[in-house]
């Protein structure tokens, strides 16, 4: 049987046609996540201690280090951290302060998000139709999913630009197939950024060899694809082992070391000691960040079936194989992290292109179906209340999105906030910022002036908390806190004393009070001591006595509004010991 390339057995695609120009497109996209760099909140302590205080050592010499982090178990790659140090270094010195260089960073990520995100618009508009892109663009611009991990500086944020452009490139076959940018793009996401989000490309890998197997394309030239995106992630492996060595100063290959402790860790080790939550975690946290979205998503599959196998209706410009291909790896994706008893937020991150296709898909079979004048159901309405309840669903859930948005980032920025005040000349290098029950809310050591150095407190929290890079600057070289091995580490979520100090030595210290709020033995009221004097104070949302929908979603504090839809109030604050 003669073979064929597979750009032969794709449809030639037709001219670009985009329903919104790429440049104003980018400018939208980010829009939307310059925003988020400037004023989200950091949702995760995890980005804070395991990925801006490392960078933070790396730019300015010192900063809390966790357990990850030591050499006696280096699980996070040193690789990720220096691609990132070497821009925030350089808005550092053109800067005159470290606030401006977490900015500044956040503000570049944004952008490469937007970058990822469009050249993903471009390929979706031109391969399965522009109505496609456009309403892709709609839900990655306005979403609370994207707002909060377009800037967030993690592995899995970095994973999700790198997800965009894999897809794109198995997606954008015009030209020929360019699997090996596709796998080499899915596997930098999984190398310098989070190991499973390499899952991501099972989908195109089966869908490929199904392909050559059955004889419509050439099998050397699928092997020669394959082996050409191989060589090119070996070669990424290969500079981030150097770079690893070069820290921790022995040969470490970190993505193996992450895959080992989370999938076999043991029963006293592995992601499960640090918290666990029920099955549909992630429903309700997509419905939170995708309203609309993530139902359609979810839909995708089911209604592409249906259109296709009884309606008769081609959803795309693709064949029945190549759609289904790009539908199945969100519901991978879902499936996999469902079923870990350990969830959080920003496991998602990777597929979030993935969601958005999906949902993209299905709103436009929808679309089509309520569009035609044969349906059954709909053909019978005039198009103009056919339009407009389209526009209404379409408003609605936007809008609901952005109150999400404004919601979040009005009720939590405080920790953000009141650190301000250490920038002026009061703070002297030898101070000490103490971090007593909130310490997970701290944003990073950037906000500490040069020479402030963040403590903690003992609290009523009884896990491990970061201890402190080494500092020593003679006779160990550089970067002599990434090789020395730490005291008091562990990697079973053990306390250790040791990371405590007395709050006797805290020359600052940052508390936050609700009302009725009661002391314990570990956490007094600090705000309430008159040893300690306010030095900036910002409302902070109170969520144990603010109503679910209250917490969900932004509502003005207007005297009209019924109690039970109010926001109520707390304090986070930074405050000054009297006698120091």
């Amino acid at each position: 049987m003669p073979t064929v390339t597979q750009s032969q057995i794709t449809p030639k695609p037709t001219p670009a046609r985009f329903y919104l120009p790429l440049n104003v497109a980018f400018y939208l996209c980010f829009a939307s996540h310059l925003l988020a760099a400037l004023y989200a909140p950091i949702q995760d302590c995890d980005e804070t201690f395991n990925y801006w205080d490392p960078l933070h050592y790396l730019t300015h010499g010192y900063g809390l280090q966790t357990w990850e982090y030591s050499p006696e178990y280096s699980i996070r790659s040193w690789a990720y951290i220096l691609i990132h140090a070497i821009p925030a270094k350089i808005a550092g010195l053109l800067g005159s302060s470290k606030i401006l260089e977490f900015y500044a960073l956040r503000v570049i990520l944004a952008f490469v998000c937007a970058a990822t995100e469009i050249r993903l618009y471009s390929a979706i508009s031109r391969v399965l139709n522009p109505r496609i892109g456009v309403i892709f663009l709609m839900i990655v611009a306005f979403s609370p999913g994207f707002f909060y991990a377009s800037s967030a500086f993690l592995p899995s944020s970095f994973a999700m630009y790198t997800s965009a452009l894999g897809l794109a490139s198995f997606m954008d076959w015009h030209g020929g197939a360019k699997t090996a940018a596709g796998i080499m793009w899915f596997g930098i996401g999984a190398l310098l950024g989070w190991p499973f989000a390499g899952a991501l490309i099972i989908p195109f890998v089966i869908e490929e060899w199904l392909i050559t197997l059955i004889g419509q394309a050439d099998m050397f030239e699928t092997f020669r694809r394959y082996l050409d995106g191989v060589v090119r992630c070996l070669i990424v492996l290969a500079v981030q082992v150097g770079i690893d060595a070069f820290f921790y100063h022995a040969p470490v290959v970190v993505p193996w070391r992450i895959v080992a402790y989370n999938v076999f860790g043991g029963n006293d080790r592995g992601p499960d000691i640090f918290g666990t939550e029920p099955w549909d975690y992630y429903v309700r946290n997509l419905l939170l960040n995708f309203n609309l979205w993530f139902v359609l998503a979810v839909a995708s599959g089911p209604l592409f079936l249906l259109q296709t196998a009884i309606l008769k209706q081609k959803t795309t410009n693709q064949p029945f194989l190549r759609t289904l291909t790009f539908l199945i790896p969100f519901y991978l994706w879902l499936g996999i992290f469902t079923l870990q008893p350990h969830k959080e937020e920003r496991f998602m991150f990777p597929a979030y292109p993935f969601l958005a296709l999906n949902a993209a898909i299905a709103f436009h079979s929808l679309l089509a179906w309520i569009g035609s004048p044969d349906s059954f159901v709909f053909g019978k309405i005039p198009a103009k209340l056919k339009l407009a309840g389209v526009l209404l669903i379409v408003f609605l859930s936007i809008n609901v999105g952005l109150l999400r948005i404004v919601g979040t980032v009005t009720a939590y920025r405080a920790p953000l906030q009141i650190y301000g005040a250490l920038q002026v000349p009061s703070a002297e290098s030898g101070d000490t910022v103490c971090l007593g029950k909130d310490w997970y809310r701290f944003p990073s050591s950037h906000f500490l002036p040069n020479g402030v150095h963040a403590k903690f407190v003992k609290s009523e929290f009884d896990g491990l908390l970061p201890g402190e890079f080494h500092e020593g600057n003679t006779g160990f070289g550089l970067f002599p806190g990434t090789w020395l091995i730490p005291s008091g580490m562990n990697d079973r979520n053990e306390e250790d004393p040791g990371k405590y100090t007395d709050v006797q030595h805290c020359t600052y210290l940052v508390d936050s009070y609700m009302p009725g709020m009661q002391a314990t033995q570990h956490e007094p009221l600090y705000l309430r001591d008159e040893k300690w004097e306010r030095v900036s104070c910002v409302p902070f949302l109170d969520a144990s006595h603010t109503g679910t929908v209250a917490r969900t979603i932004w509502i003005p504090d207007l005297p009209f509004i019924p109690p039970k839809y109010c926001r109520h109030w707390g304090e986070h604050c930074l405050l000054r010991r009297r006698d120091s």
